[in-house]
């Protein structure tokens, strides 16, 4: 907004308004949750963006039967079980990326024409691979020209007996086919029938491993992530790939903590394993298991399985982006149905000081302590997001004046917009107090530089109180 008179010929009050005194921090989010999984639908290595466990369902398809230990397992779908979790915790806006091992097959039908043999004219696709469309049915009624498409309790009519005019009806509104262009000179060819390619061409790609989880990561770095996991992989498997990830955003101005599963319930285990490889303030690592219902146990008495702490990330994700970001993480309630191992306090204790966020119950299922893997003195997750707050709000507030004067009161009037933002924060009790500055000397002015210098106090919360009793 700049309003500038150029020219004063009649006498009277003459107003040139200078906007750097009207810019303002917008909002920040400080929730989105981003994951790298395999499922059976949906578009592969491709960034979504969901609202609910619902519209992941429909775009995701449903996950498979869960095998217990000890069973001979085919490699298990996470994506849509660990988004279960997700939005199960509180999670609200998640990008979420599906990833397969090579390339996934697709269910195909051909469209044939009249003639002995009947010619191929076209030929349809699932509209996406997987596994989900293996029992997709595809019919044609030669007498009404209908293409009838059912899967489960969906079922899609298309009308046309010549070609172009089917084709244009599916493409028009299918949601479980799509179709080629057709060729003009093919448009008014008759259609006679449908027939499968080859059954059950669908397949998943399952067997992901972290090549394919570093891709889908990569796909979430330009995203507005705060907090991002992957999908059934442990500490383990993927914590390195997780640990280059949110280095890597960090350096881009990308900041976002990066939750895992430990790769065992065995404290042990966890402590020389997991815990050593993964010192970082940006790495919640979360242990034990969880225990859950199976939607796709539908047969069976006992629906409850043992989930490994894999998913019990992806719930503590979805927990932790309900939170604004100087609330704390411990204490707090998350909403699994049991946990696979309950430690005592002393292994609880162990953990603790090996980094690990423990999971414990104590009037339902709870965080013991919100830290991160960090072996320094500023372990609180709440510490490391109000930090994050803070540089995205600077990096908002500094961007408009990009471009403006270089001169003190073009950086006095960023300095006021930058102290309207800290001081928000301190209101809010995010901090305590800070120091700013906005600076340049003239060798920076003519660099085109500003300085921002700034020092944060972050408001820390209460991790245990001591009482001692005086008994008389």
């Amino acid at each position: 907004m700049s309003e500038a008179i150029a020219e004063m010929i009649l006498p009277g009050t003459y107003i040139e308004v200078r906007s750097e005194g009207l810019i303002g921090v917008g909002g920040i989010s400080t929730g989105n949750i981003g994951i790298v999984g395999t499922a059976n639908k949906g578009p592969v290595n491709q960034v979504e963006i969901l609202g609910s466990y619902s519209e992941a369902l429909d775009l995701f398809g449903s996950y498979d039967r869960f095998v217990t230990t000890g069973t001979p397992t085919p490699t298990p779908l996470t994506l849509t079980r660990a988004l279960e979790q997700v939005f199960k915790g509180g999670g609200s806006t998640v990008y979420a990326v599906r990833v397969a091992n090579g390339a996934p097959g697709t269910m195909q039908w051909s469209i044939r024409g009249a003639g002995d043999p009947a010619p191929e004219l076209l030929r349809l696709s699932a509209s996406s691979p997987g596994s989900w469309a293996n029992t997709l049915n595809v019919t044609f009624a030669v007498a009404t020209g209908t293409l009838t498409a059912e899967l489960g309790r969906i079922k899609e009519t298309f009308i046309g007996a010549d070609l172009g005019t089917l084709v244009d009806d599916i493409r028009a509104g299918s949601r479980l086919l799509s179709a080629p262009n057709v060729a003009d000179a093919d448009r008014d060819k008759p259609v006679r029938s449908v027939a499968v390619v080859d059954a059950n061409a669908g397949s998943d790609g399952a067997a992901a491993t972290t090549v394919e989880a570093h891709a889908g990561l990569d796909l979430l770095a330009t995203q507005p992530v705060n907090i991002v996991t992957v999908a059934g992989m442990d500490a383990t498997t993927v914590g390195a790939t997780l640990l280059a990830h949110v280095e890597a955003t960090e350096n881009d101005g990308r900041e976002r903590l990066a939750v895992v599963g430990a790769s065992s319930d065995d404290p042990a285990h966890i402590t020389s394993t997991d815990a050593d490889a993964l010192s970082n303030p940006r790495v919640i690592l979360v242990a034990p298991g969880i225990l859950a219902d199976d939607a796709a146990r539908t047969t069976e008495t006992v629906k409850q399985v043992k989930l490994p702490a894999a998913y019990a990330a992806a719930l503590v994700s979805g927990r932790l982006a309900t939170l604004a970001v100087h609330i704390s993480l411990t204490n707090k309630d998350v909403a699994a149905d049991g946990l696979t191992s309950e430690y005592t306090r002393a292994v609880q204790k162990q953990l603790l000081n090996n980094r690990v966020l423990v999971l414990q119950k104590n009037l339902g299922i709870r965080v013991l302590k919100g830290i991160t893997t960090d072996t320094g003195a500023f372990r609180q997750i709440s510490v490391r997001r109000i930090v994050d707050y803070a540089k995205a709000g600077v990096r908002i507030g500094c961007n408009p004046y990009i471009g403006r004067l270089n001169n003190a009161r073009v950086r006095a009037a960023l300095k006021a917009t930058l102290d309207g933002f800290l001081s928000g924060m301190v209101l809010d009790e995010m901090l305590i107090g800070y120091q700013l500055d906005v600076t340049a000397t003239r060798a920076q002015e003519i660099q085109g530089i500003a300085l921002v210098t700034m020092t944060l106090q972050p408001t820390f919360s209460i991790d245990f109180v001591k009482v001692i009793m005086t008994l008389q």
